[in-house]
C-alpha cells in the first residue's frame, strides 16, 4: 500500500528487479575503472623498471650474453685490420658509346616513307632493311642515266673517229677537240649519275637492263638497337631529316666531367668506381682511358673517358646518369667493418670482447671514426686497443638497441 493506494505484486516485483539491475550496472562500471587504474599503475611501474635497467646498463657499459644467445643471433667477432682508404675525386657523367657505335639514318634525297617495319627497341643486324622511300625523282634519275649511257656510246665512237682523222691529218684539230669535250662531259655525267644511284642503293645492272624503280631502300650500317624512330608510313623526309637512330651497346663507356681544379690529378690508368643512382647503389669498376685537353668554358670542366673493366652486360642504357669516384691515391689505415660501429648521440662506439667461454662479455668503448670505404670504417684511435683485441662486428647495433 502507498497512501490509500494498493500496489499490485507484479509491479512490486518489476521495481525490485530494476533496482537490482541498476546496482549491478554501477558495480560493473566501478570494476572497469579499477581495472584501468591497476593497468595504468602497472604500466607506469614497468616503464620505471625499464628506465632504471637502461640507466644501469649505460653506467656499467657492459653486456653479458650466453653462448646460445650469441649463436642464435648469428653474431660474429672480428679484429682491427689494415684496409685501403683512397683519395678520390667525386664527379658525375653519363653512359655513352663510341661514335662508330651510333648511327643516324637519313636519306641523300628526299622521299615519302613507303614501309617502315621497325619499332623502338628492335634489334638490328648490319645490312638489314630499315625503311623504303618513294619519289618520282628516283625514276627521272634512272631515265637520265640510261639516256646518258646511250649518248656516251655515240660520243665515244665520234671521239675515237676524230682522233684517227687528226692523226692522219684528214680532219682539223678543232673538230677533234669538240668531239673530245662532248665525250668527256657525257662521261662525267654518266659516272656522276651512276655514283648517285649506287648511293641510293639502286641496282645499276637492273637499271641498265631496263628495270626502273620508284623506290629506294635504306639499310642498317651497324648492328644494334633502334633507339629513335621519327617517321611513319607516308611521312615525307628531306635529306636533313633524321629518320631513326641505331646504337650498338656492345662497348659502352663513361663520359665524365671533371672540374678544372681536379683535372691535374687525373691520369690514364686510374681506377674509377661508379654507380647509377636512379637504378641501385651497386658500384661498378672502370678505368681512366683518356683525359681531355680542353676546358668547357661554360662550366670549367674537362671530359674524362673511362672504359669498363668487366665485359658483363649490365643492361646499361646510353644516356644513364652516373655518380663516379676517380681514385687518385690510396693509403692503408686500421679499420673495422661498418657493422661494428654504433652511432649514438653524435658519438661512435664499438663492443670490445672481454671473455670467451660459456658466456660472452662485451664492454662498450667510444671510438673516433674516419672515412668509410668498401664496407670498412677508419678507426683513428686504434692505438687505444691491442693488436689481438676482438670486437663484435655482426649484430652490435641490435644488441645496443636492446639495452637502450
Amino acid at each position: 500500500m502507498i497512501g490509500n493506494y494498493f500496489i499490485p505484486e507484479n509491479i512490486k516485483t518489476n521495481r525490485t528487479k530494476h533496482k537490482i539491475n541498476v546496482m549491478k550496472s554501477f558495480q560493473n562500471i566501478a570494476f572497469l575503472i579499477s581495472a584501468f587504474m591497476i593497468l595504468a599503475c602497472g604500466e607506469s611501474k614497468s616503464n620505471g623498471e625499464n628506465t632504471a635497467t637502461t640507466e644501469d646498463t649505460i653506467k656499467k657499459n657492459e653486456i653479458e650474453l650466453t653462448k646460445a644467445q650469441f649463436d642464435s643471433n648469428k653474431m660474429q667477432l672480428g679484429q682491427l685490420s689494415e684496409q685501403p682508404f683512397p683519395t678520390v675525386i667525386n664527379t658525375t657523367g653519363m653512359i655513352d658509346v663510341p661514335p662508330q657505335n651510333r648511327a643516324i639514318i637519313s636519306s641523300f634525297i628526299g622521299g615519302y616513307v613507303k614501309t617502315t617495319p621497325l619499332l623502338i627497341g628492335d634489334k638490328i643486324s648490319k645490312g638489314q632493311v630499315l625503311v623504303t622511300l618513294e619519289n618520282p625523282e628516283f625514276v627521272e634519275m634512272q631515265q637520265t642515266y640510261l639516256e646518258t649511257a646511250q649518248q656516251l656510246t655515240f660520243l665515244k665512237s665520234e671521239y675515237e673517229r676524230q682522233k684517227t682523222l687528226v692523226e692522219e691529218k684528214i680532219s682539223s684539230q678543232k673538230n677533234f677537240l669538240k668531239a673530245e669535250s662532248e665525250y668527256k662531259s657525257a662521261l662525267a655525267n654518266y659516272n656522276g649519275l651512276k655514283k648517285k644511284l649506287q648511293m641510293l642503293n639502286i641496282n645499276i645492272a637492273s637499271v641498265e637492263a631496263g628495270n626502273i624503280t620508284s623506290t629506294i631502300t635504306l639499310y642498317a650500317p651497324i648492328h644494334g638497337s633502334v633507339t629513335k624512330l621519327n617517321v611513319s608510313k607516308g611521312t615525307y623526309v628531306s635529306p636533313s631529316d633524321e629518320i631513326m637512330e641505331i646504337i650498338n651497346t656492345d662497348h659502352v663507356h663513361l663520359e665524365l666531367s671533371v672540374f678544372e681544379k681536379d683535372v691535374l690529378k687525373v691520369k690514364e690508368g686510374q681506377k674509377i668506381l661508379f654507380k647509377i643512382p636512379e637504378a641501385d647503389n651497386e658500384f661498378y669498376e672502370a678505368e681512366v682511358h683518356l683525359v681531355g685537353t680542353s676546358i668547357d668554358l661554360k662550366n670549367r670542366t674537362v671530359k674524362v673517358h673511362g672504359h669498363l673493366l668487366d665485359d658483363e652486360n649490365h643492361n646499361f642504357a646510353v644516356g644513364m646518369f652516373v655518380d663516379a669516384q676517380i681514385i687518385t691515391n690510396s693509403t692503408k689505415e686500421s679499420a673495422l667493418p661498418e657493422s661494428a660501429i654504433i652511432s649514438m648521440d653524435d658519438s661512435h662506439y664499438v663492443l670490445l670482447n672481454e671473455t670467451v667461454g660459456d658466456s660472452y662479455s662485451f664492454t662498450r668503448k667510444e671510438v673516433m671514426t674516419g672515412d668509410s670505404f668498401n664496407g670498412f670504417t677508419m678507426i683513428k684511435n686504434s692505438s687505444d686497443f691491442e693488436a689481438n683485441d676482438k670486437f663484435l662486428v655482426q649484430g652490435a647495433f641490435n644488441l645496443i638497441g636492446e639495452t637502450e
